[in-house]
């Protein structure tokens, strides 16, 4: 029973395997075309399994011109066949064919990622053969070329490099074999490299302009050419700020300024009051910011303003520049004295002094002028100086602030009244002339009063001598009626320091004399002398105020006889007058 149950198990043990074997398809692409009857032969009756042979057609091919066919040789039977490539089992594509007994491998185009190792599996039960590797070697490239800097350039077809500083230059492109390269550079100096590089110390202006590579594969017999432009940047120095010499105005003129710098391949950047300038309307920039336009100027436009050049190596700024902005003048204001606060009138004492300050805001600084209303003097400079205040000082002052860059100009006035004037606004001397003239006028009057009123009393006492004879005939004259005495006294004004025969001369009236033969014979005749014992003593004037006649009074009143005491004596010593 052992050794029988011992058989049995064995052959159970070899059984299940070959059922399995029966019943396991491998893949369509490596499936013999024949079929092993495990029934009819036994593993014990087999021979070993042979290792399989594997040849290709060429080692070495030409991406994309060639073909390559690998060929799996075995002396087995009813045998399956993998193909395996680089280490993992082959993935067939479009440009690959397996004959119909998968011992032969066919890539109709050859591409460089059908390079690498190849081999194929024969496998018969549980036994495994692999043939030997067979490389498969595929040349290509070279690609496109790539030049490149290492020095931290952005790549492109423009470079920029710093002068002086040392430049590497190396090529990117993919070949097999290693490919030849030739540099061209623009020195038309050719120079060969085994690696793809070329190194310039010192970089300066004489190394711009275009380098070319040519890259070589000797065994695809193809070439390709890399072409970069290099263009030395200069360290850059400062600029500076360009601008106009007209002047300028507040709102009449606007202006460009100018970043000037000797570089040619910078950058520009515009700062105002050390902050970047934003552009705007009022503020804009050129195409390539070389200029700054500002429109319509204000007076805080001044500034200050840089301009920046600069390359990705370096940058230098300008100095600063401030703006002098011409506007005004402003509002004009007057004030007196040291005090601020703006007046429009002024009161001063007689006799005293008047400071007023003229100032308006503006740029340049304003020139000033004084006028007076009722003068044409004019007197220049922002204050205004009077040292003793007189009554011709009192009126409007104007003050005119004006700007000669501009071409503008303000005024303002203020109203000064000189407080304790007199009524007369004339001059000391005028007045001294006045009064002398008036003193003079005066005299003068009362000369002439005095010698028409004794002429009146000489013709009263002719007229009163031959009116005796002739009262029981003829009225009383006009004359007696229209004389000073019967005239109702009026009030008469009354001037301190002015004589009272002035005014007692400029009331009375000339008397109208009649035409009669006794006026003119008093002008013809003259009254004889009287006799010297008839004349009697001057009656002596009392020394007192002379006093205006009183309404009433005879014709031989007081009054009259004071003002011509010969009068009576006149009368009685020619009678017949």
């Amino acid at each position: 029973m052992g050794p029988a149950g011992f058989h049995g198990r064995s052959w159970t043990a070899i059984l299940l395997p070959a059922s399995l074997l029966i019943t396991w398809s491998p893949p369509a692409a490596a499936r013999f075309t024949g079929q092993a009857d495990p029934l009819s032969n036994t593993q014990m009756e087999r021979a070993p399994l042979a290792k399989p042979t594997l040849t290709v057609s060429q080692r070495t091919v030409t991406e994309q011109r060639e073909k390559a066919v690998f060929s799996c040789r075995t002396n087995a039977v009813n045998v399956t066949i993998h193909w395996v490539s680089n280490n993992s089992s082959l993935l067939l594509n479009e440009r690959m064919k397996l004959s119909a007994d998968n011992k032969t491998l066919t890539i109709l185009l050859v591409q460089r990622e059908d390079s690498g190792s190849y081999l194929c599996e024969v496998q018969h039960g549980f036994e495994v053969q692999k043939s030997d590797i067979v490389p498969l070697v595929v040349n290509y490239g070279p690609d496109p070329v790539s030049i490149k800097l290492d020095s931290g350039v952005a790549t492109g077809d423009v470079v920029e490099v710093m002068e002086g500083h040392t430049v590497k230059f190396w090529v990117e492109t993919q070949s097999y074999p290693v490919p030849a390269y030739t540099w061209y550079p623009p020195t038309d100096s050719i120079q060969p490299s085994t690696t793809g590089t070329l190194i310039i110390h010192a970089v300066s202006r004489e190394h711009e302009g275009m380098y070319r590579c040519l890259v070589s594969n000797t065994v695809t017999k193809l070439s390709r050419l890399g072409v970069i432009k290099v263009q030395v940047l200069e360290n850059v120095t400062a600029p500076y700020i360009e601008l106009p010499t007209l002047a300028l105005v507040e709102n009449a003129t606007s202006v460009t300024l100018t970043c000037k710098t000797s570089h040619q391949r910078v950058g520009v950047h515009w700062y105002l009051k050390g902050q970047p300038l934003r552009p705007s309307e009022h503020l804009t920039l050129s195409s390539e910011n070389r200029t700054l336009t500002i429109h319509s100027l204000q007076r805080d436009d001044t500034g200050p303003y840089e301009c920046e050049v600069w390359n990705w190596g370096s940058q230098a700024r300008s100095d600063p520049l401030n703006l002098t902005i011409n506007y005004g003048p402003d509002r004009v204001d007057i004030t007196q004295g040291s005090a601020s606060g703006v007046v429009s009138t002024v009161e001063a004492v007689l006799n005293s002094s008047l400071t007023l300050h003229c100032w308006a805001d503006s740029k340049p600084d304003a020139r000033y002028h004084w006028t007076h209303e009722h003068s044409s003097e004019v007197v220049s400079g922002e204050q205004l100086n009077i040292e003793a205040l007189r009554q011709e000082h009192q009126g409007i002052y104007s003050c005119t602030s004006s700007n000669d860059v501009t071409g503008l100009a303000r005024s303002a006035s203020v109203l000064v009244m000189v407080v304790g004037l007199q009524p007369s606004s004339m001059s000391p001397g005028a007045i001294v002339g006045i009064v002398l003239g008036i003193l003079v006028a005066i005299a003068l009057v009362i000369g002439l009063g005095y010698f028409l009123y004794s002429t009146k009393d000489r013709w009263t006492c002719r007229r009163s001598a031959s009116d005796t004879n002739t009262s029981n005939t003829m009225p009383p004259t006009s004359v007696m009626q229209s004389t000073p005495e019967s005239r109702p006294n009026k009030p008469k004004p009354v001037h301190d320091n002015t004589p009272k025969p002035e005014g007692e001369a400029r009331g009375k009236k000339m008397p109208i004399l009649p035409p009669d033969s006794s006026e003119q014979f008093y002008e013809k005749k003259p009254p004889s002398a009287a006799p010297e014992g008839a004349r009697k003593p001057l009656p002596q004037i009392p020394k007192q105020p002379l006093v205006p006649p009183v309404p009433g009074k005879t014709e031989e009143s007081d009054y009259e006889k004071l003002l011509n005491p010969n009068h009576s004596l006149y009368c009685k010593i020619n009678p017949s007058a």
